[in-house]
Order: C-alpha cells, then sequence, then structure tokens
C-alpha cells in the first residue's frame, strides 16, 4: 500500500477512537509545501467547526491515538488544527523500489470504482471540425483516460449534432444546388456551401424559408427521399470526423446523436405535463421556476428593468418541435436505464451553464429519486483568444478549421526537427513532427485553468523551454538516451534494486514521483487536467536539477550509479503514462 493511503487509514482510524460518529470519508491527506512535510492533512478542523470544538485540542487527541511510526518523523501540529507528515527517507527509497519491481506506479485502483458517463466532443453533421472542438475533445479524453487508469467503468459518448431546423436548408440545397463532383472532392466543404447559400436566401425571402421548412417537416415525418439524403450527409460527416479523432488517437464508446432518441420526445413531454413540472404558454410547452431557489440563483428567472421575469426552459415549440431541453432530458433518461452511472459529465463550453443548471434542475424534479443517486455534472471551458484577444480567427475572419490546425502544428514541428536533428532519417523527423506538433496542440489546450480563456501563441505551444508538451518530450527523450549510452541497462531490470536516496535532488525527485496517484485523483475528482499538466512539468524541472546536480552513468561507484538509474527509469514511466493520459504519445528521441 503506498505511504499516503497508510497513513490516511491510520489517520481515520484515530478520529473515529476520538469522535466515534464522525464520517471520516473526508479524512484525506494531500501533499503540501515540502517546508512542512510531504503531506497534510486539514481535516480535523472542519470536524471540530460542525461540533463546536477546539480544533488544536482535537488534534492533539486525535494524534494520541494515531501511530504513524513506521512510514513517518514525528507528526507535527501546525496553525488552527492542520496535521503535517514526513516520511522517512526509508519509506521513500522502499516505495520507489517496488515501483522499479513494477508493483504499482505510484498510484493504485479505486476502492469502489463508479460508473461514468462521459459526453464530450459533439461536433455537428455537415460542418467543419473547428479550433474550438479541440477544447471539448481534449478535456473529455484526458478525463475519460484519468478515469479508466483508476480503475472506474467509463461509457464516453459523443452527442452528434445530427438534427434539427438546419437539415431543412441543407436539404433545400441538396436537392437544387449540389455540385457533385464538388462533393466528392471535399464534402463537409461542398455541405457548408450549400448551407451558407440556402441560408442566406432565407433570410432575404421569406418563401424560401417556407420551402426549407417544409423540407424539415417531410424529413421529421419520415419521407423516403428526404431520409436518405439526410443518412448521406451523415455518413460523410463521420468520414471527416474520423480522420480527425484518429489524428488526435480519441476514441468513443457509443456515438449516439440527437437522432437517436426522438422516438421518446413527446413521451417526456406528456410525463413533464403529467407530473405538472411543465405547462403549455402561448401555445408552446415550457418548464418555470418552482420557487425552490433564491431569484438571484434561479435560472428559470430573468431580472429585466428591476423586475423578475420567467425564462422558462421550453420542451416543445408552439409548432409542435422539440428542441435541446427536451432530447437532453431524453437523453439521460436512456443513459440512467442503459447503464445505471453514478455520474453524467459533459464537457461543453461555460456559454451553455445556463442550459445545463435548468437541465440538471428539470431532472431533479423529474426523476428525484434517480437525482438522489447519480450526480449530472457540467464541465464547462473558456475560449481560445487570438493575439487580439478576440476569438481566434484565420487572418480572413473565418473559423479556424482543427484539421488545417493541427497540419500546420505538425508543419512547424518538422522545420524545428529538421534544424535540431537534421542528422535524422526523414521518416523518424515526420514522426518526430507528429507527435511534437499534435501533443503541443493538445498540451497547450490542456494546461490552462479550463474555465480559463487562453490567447493562442504557436510560439509558446511549440518552446523547447517552459511548461510545453516539447519540454516533457525533450525530457523523456533525454532519459531514454542516457539508457542507450549505458551497457548497464540490464541493472535496472534486477527485481530487487537498492535506491539511496542522499543528495537533495534526489529526494525531491522522489518525493514527487510519490504525488503521482494523488494528482490523477484530483483530476478526476476535480474534471482538471491542467494538475496533471503542472505535476509532469514539474517533475521535469525536478528530474533536470538532479541530472544536473548528482552524475548518472559517471557516478562514483556502481551502487548510486544502478541507484540513480533506477530514478531515472521511474521518472520517464512516470512522465510517459501522464503524457499518453493527457492523450500525448511519447518520442525516444528527438
Amino acid at each position: 500500500m503506498l505511504p499516503h493511503k497508510q497513513i490516511e487509514l491510520k489517520l481515520q482510524a484515530a478520529v473515529c477512537a476520538v469522535l466515534p460518529d464522525a464520517d471520516v470519508s473526508a479524512v484525506l491527506v494531500r501533499p503540501c509545501d515540502p517546508k512542512f512535510g510531504d503531506y497534510q492533512s486539514n481535516a480535523l478542523m472542519s470536524l471540530a467547526k460542525a461540533r463546536k470544538i477546539n480544533p488544536r485540542q482535537l488534534a492533539t487527541d486525535t494524534l494520541a491515538k494515531l501511530d504513524v511510526s513506521d512510514v513517518c518523523e514525528k507528526v507535527e501540529i501546525a496553525g488552527a488544527g492542520f496535521l503535517n507528515f514526513r516520511l522517512k527517507n526509508s519509506v521513500l527509497a522502499q516505495t520507489l523500489e517496488a515501483a522499479a519491481r513494477g508493483e504499482h506506479l505510484f498510484f493504485s485502483q479505486a476502492a469502489t470504482p463508479k460508473t461514468v458517463v462521459l459526453d464530450f466532443s459533439s461536433p455537428n453533421v455537415a460542418k467543419p471540425m473547428h479550433v474550438g472542438h479541440i477544447r471539448s475533445t481534449g478535456i473529455g479524453d484526458a478525463l475519460q483516460r484519468t478515469l479508466r487508469l483508476l480503475g472506474h467503468r467509463v461509457i464516453s459518448d459523443n452527442h452528434i449534432g445530427d438534427w434539427g431546423t438546419q437539415f431543412g436548408k441543407l436539404l433545400l440545397g441538396w436537392k437544387n444546388i449540389l455540385d457533385r463532383p464538388a462533393l466528392e472532392r471535399d464534402a463537409i466543404a461542398e455541405l457548408e456551401r450549400l448551407y451558407k447559400i440556402i441560408n442566406a436566401e432565407c433570410d432575404a425571402n421569406p418563401a424560401r424559408l417556407d420551402e426549407a421548412k417544409a423540407e424539415l417537416v417531410k424529413l421529421q415525418a419520415g419521407d423516403a427521399e428526404n431520409i436518405s439524403i439526410w443518412k448521406e450527409m451523415i455518413r460523410l460527416s463521420q468520414i471527416q470526423f474520423d480522420t480527425i479523432y484518429s489524428r488526435l488517437g480519441v476514441k468513443f464508446d457509443h456515438a449516439l446523436g440527437e437522432s437517436f432518441f426522438n422516438p421518446w420526445l413527446g413521451e417526456v413531454v406528456n410525463e413533464l405535463l403529467a407530473k405538472n413540472i411543465a405547462r403549455e404558454s402561448e401555445g408552446a410547452v415550457g418548464v418555470f421556476s418552482d420557487g425552490s431557489q433564491p431569484p438571484k440563483e434561479d435560472p428559470f428567472l430573468v431580472n429585466r428593468d428591476g423586475e423578475w421575469a420567467a425564462d422558462p426552459a421550453l420542451v416543445r415549440k408552439s409548432d409542435g418541435g422539440f428542441n435541446y431541453t427536451t432530447t437532453d432530458l431524453a437523453t439521460v433518461d436512456y443513459r440512467l436505464k442503459t447503464w445505471s452511472p453514478n455520474e453524467i459529465v459533459y464537457v461543453v463550453d461555460d456559454r451553455q451553464s445556463g442550459h445545463f443548471k435548468k437541465l440538471f434542475l428539470i431532472f431533479g424534479r423529474w426523476k428525484p429519486a434517480a437525482a438522489k443517486t447519480t450526480k449530472l455534472v457540467h464541465v464547462g471551458f473558456g475560449k481560445i483568444m487570438g493575439d487580439d484577444g478576440k476569438p481566434f480567427k484565420t487572418r480572413s475572419g473565418d473559423t479556424v478549421k482543427l484539421g488545417d490546425l493541427l497540419d500546420e502544428a505538425v508543419e512547424r514541428a518538422y522545420k524545428t526537427v529538421c534544424e535540431k536533428s537534421a542528422e535524422l532519417p526523414e521518416a523518424q523527423r515526420r514522426e518526430i513532427a507528429r507527435v511534437v506538433g499534435l501533443g503541443a496542440v493538445k498540451y497547450a489546450d490542456l494546461l490552462p485553468n479550463r474555465q480559463s480563456d487562453y490567447i493562442f501563441s504557436w510560439d509558446k505551444m511549440l518552446a523547447l523551454q517552459g511548461n510545453t508538451a516539447p519540454y516533457l518530450l525533450y525530457a523523456y527523450a533525454r532519459i531514454k538516451s542516457i539508457f542507450r549510452k549505458s551497457a548497464e541497462t540490464a541493472n535496472i531490470q534486477h527485481p530487487t534494486p537498492n535506491i539511496q536516496l542522499a543528495a537533495p535532488e534526489e529526494l525531491a525527485v522522489a518525493r514527487h514521483l510519490l504525488n503521482f496517484g494523488l494528482t490523477l485523483e484530483a483530476v478526476a475528482d476535480e474534471y482538471r487536467p491542467n494538475f496533471l499538466c503542472n505535476y509532469l512539468f514539474e517533475l521535469a524541472v525536478h528530474f533536470s536539477r538532479f541530472f544536473e546536480n548528482c552524475p548518472v552513468l559517471k557516478a562514483e561507484d556502481a551502487a548510486t550509479r544502478d541507484s540513480r538509474l533506477a530514478l531515472c527509469d521511474l521518472t520517464a514511466r512516470v512522465l510517459k503514462q501522464g503524457l499518453e493520459t493527457l492523450g500525448i504519445e511519447t518520442v525516444e528521441q528527438m
């Protein structure tokens, strides 16, 4: 068992001995500032506050019942009731030796795995995937990889936009102005052209809009010709999606588009009406505020001129059509019945936060029993901005297509590889450029706090210095080069390496390696891949200091050399696993 887990279990037992009625599930230890120790727990303060007792006294009483002398130096009480733990160096070394033997990689799988449905990416049919799709796709993929690594059951579902009013216009364009050769050359570009032309005509001419609506009605009614064309649009779009996802290394368990849920939409509305959750208003059906939230926090209310006015979630429009809320409710219901998840997580940009607040509240009123056992989470994120502080666009003002962005990233990386490593064979340079270019785009997107907007910068993202994918990939490749230079590689496979931790730089790497699992757990708990980005960068920095100050192949004796080689190997393994968890491949030479 990893040291922090041992401390945690013993601390929970000690708290139980002092406070038999306490819920100790929140009594956890977490990494802390190295000057205070290796781990810290602040759980006693909230327990004391709830009972109106002195937290330092509770810490003192707990410490009297706590014996962690087998893993820790003296435990210290700090501040209002923090407990600080510093591991013995011998325990650090033993933990690293167990990892070197392959017993663990500083993380353990969840004791009680949960089932999580992850809804992410969700591009629209007949439209090119654009730069904004990198956010939902990258964050969602990093979360599914993290959760799976920790032993949870994940069902990833790409909720593709394959239904809605735009198809009336697309059908009209297909029937009237389709350029077949253009469709064969670039299907998505041709579908985009059709939509732009017909959309402009509909804006200018009400009769044209009526024609588009008529095509949509025929589609919704199951007209054979329109269904056939619609299916062809989906097929052509899926080719584009598959190409992009293959390049990004992203896989989904399901791709249940909006159209999949059509059969249940009427039933959802009828249930909401029958339960008095929704009501008719001006020919439409909507869900209104139930007064359970303060007006400022109630998404079903909006402040107009100092007065609170209704802002309902429509579930059936006055023309009888349904909308996103109806589809999303049917989707939640399907997921509950099919997979019985503990959580349903939506990785969708922050501009949709109002929609999800309404959706989650409606779900709670519609399925109160399920709402108690299934957590719905909106994992929001900010925008990608250009240097001008506005959403990132091409020079001509168009949305940046994701495929074009990935092409440019790889091409820019290729130029750098050719400058730095011209001696490598062409095929190897191309492969390094592919890994570095795609990795740089992904990492730059995952690195910021996901709810922040960030400025897109080629120079920053492809830099070999600083918190970037190229820096981490180079750190990994540098370690692999150590083993290429060493004729002693076999030593690292020894089943019981003897790890010595004397130099401060060795201890810093060792202590940081131990926090890999806690970092993964924090990513999973808070849906924030940037925690892992920062952890890996700090590991690479610690390793760099170690490598500069502690000779490895030229160590003073064989035992020190083998110990340091083991430290190099463990660092490489954690870097590789961490980058893989972010969806980033590695190369062994740069």
